[in-house]
């Protein structure tokens, strides 16, 4: 088994689950010498059923588990005694107590948090109000300013500001419309809201509601499936130039393959949306280069080019391991992750089994929810990495690195079984491309069991 790496920087619930993964990998190693006449073919028993190893006999506790999650659920609920909210990304608020002079906290911090939790929707989301207020004050502003009055300076300080900002602010707009927004309830409040994306989305690099109706509308229908349109089915996923073409499509083509999707399926008026939203951003983007070319570039253009490539390098980590046996199976086909760039200034979003298990589900559920199914992610053979993003997974693919990528995985059920070398040629054959004839079988099966 290779080390198990706790960075320093991993959220509260993400070290608890880490630790009860390796709890996991220790006391199987315990037990291990007792089942011996183990084939390793990625952990199947040779007893001659076929059929794999109880999970129980993998180390799981119970107990241990009960405990864990008593702790996650405490820690998400405002009525217990160990509730968090999440206040700024890169501190817990443990660390603010700790590091801030106590003034501050208590004049300041504690009453920061009492006032945002009656505007956010979900009293844990401080964080959110918190940013919101950073981006209102600086990315807005400075974009304004630069058409102003520009200077390559600013143009460059504000293009690294909002790169800094990009990644958080998605995963946020990720959360917001999934739930149809991140505010409470209350009529101001929801105007707002509904709005404020039309002003801060563009600067981001986003385009208007493209977002909602390509993740929302399309994505999670067809969940990686031949028809999505960034499915990784049909690419080889360690070699770049099928990467490129990956990217290429969506950079260039998604103004056109969108509305089209939504014709091939009848929804017309998807089709319309969609195109007209997308159509008038790049009208809107067009006008105010004509305005102040240079200050579009760098606050539109530039953030829209950059953002374009960053959503598809991550779909490309998130769906790169895919399961021949069970292509159509949100265990199979998209991975955990217990890192510090997903989960700490992502809002978890390294738990995109968990999110596509339940879309809905709130951000801060998903590693509770991980443990509540842990069982069920064993049986069903589900990848779980530690110590990477879904940015280098992309790059260690393209490089063909899988013994690194066999280091950060985290096994779990049948997996501990396998050695390293056995790992990385698991998570090699996961990367396969699919041929249409093997897709229209596989997902056709698929249905067929869905349906009955």
């Amino acid at each position: 088994m290779g080390e198990i790496i706790f960075s320093p920087e991993l959220t509260i619930p993400d070290v608890l689950l880490l630790r009860n993964l390796a709890d996991d990998i220790q006391r199987h190693e315990e037990i291990k010498g007792a089942n011996t006449n183990v084939d390793r073919d990625e952990g199947y028993s040779s007893t001659g059923s076929g059929a794999p190893k109880a999970v129980s006999e993998y180390g799981i506790s119970a107990e241990r588990d009960a405990s864990d999650i008593q702790k996650l659920t405490g820690f998400n609920d405002p009525e217990s005694k160990d509730f968090e909210p999440s206040v700024i990304s890169s501190l817990d608020v443990g660390d603010l107590r700790a590091k801030l002079p106590a003034v501050v906290y208590e004049h300041v911090v504690l009453p920061y948090i009492a006032w945002a939790r009656k505007i956010v929707r979900h009293e844990t989301d401080v964080l959110m109000l918190t940013h919101l207020i950073l981006y209102f004050s600086t990315s807005l502003p400075s974009a304004v300013l630069l058409f102003y009055r520009f200077s390559y300076l600013h143009g460059v300080l504000h293009f690294a500001m909002q790169f800094w900002y990009m990644g958080t602010y998605t995963l946020m707009m990720h959360q917001h419309i999934h739930m149809r927004g991140i505010l409470a309830k209350r009529p101001l409040l929801r105007l707002f809201d509904t709005y404020f994306p039309y002003l801060t989305d563009p600067l981001m690099g986003h385009t208007w509601n493209t977002y909602y109706y390509h993740h929302v509308k399309h994505h999670h229908v067809e969940g990686n499936g031949p028809d999505d349109l960034s499915s990784t089915l049909r690419y080889q996923r360690d070699e770049l130039l099928h990467f490129l073409h990956y990217i290429g499509r969506f950079f260039f083509l998604i103004w056109l393959d969108l509305p089209l999707y939504y014709l091939r399926k009848g929804q017309l008026a998807n089709a319309g949306r969609s195109a007209f939203w997308e159509l008038s951003n790049y009208a809107a983007i067009y006008g105010m280069y004509r305005l102040n070319s240079r200050a579009a570039a760098f606050a539109l253009l530039g953030p829209l080019l950059l953002m374009r490539i960053g959503l598809m390098v991550g779909n490309w980590g998130q769906h790169a391991f895919v399961d021949a046996d069970e292509p159509d199976s949100d265990f199979r086909s998209s991975i955990t992750l217990i890192d510090v760039p997903s989960n700490r200034y992502c809002y978890n979003d390294g738990y995109h089994t968990s999110h596509h298990l339940n879309p809905r589900r709130h951000w801060r559920q998903h590693p509770v929810a991980f443990l509540q199914q842990k069982r069920t992610y064993a049986e069903e053979k589900a990848l779980v990495f530690h110590d990477i993003d879904y940015l280098m997974i992309t790059v260690r693919l393209l490089m063909k690195d899988y013994a690194h990528l066999a280091r950060c995985l985290v096994p779990i059920g049948a997996q501990m079984d396998l050695t390293m070398e056995e790992r990385a040629e698991m998570l090699r054959r996961h990367t396969r491309r699919f041929g249409e004839e093997e897709i229209r079988v596989k997902f056709a099966r698929g249905e067929a069991v869905k349906s009955k």
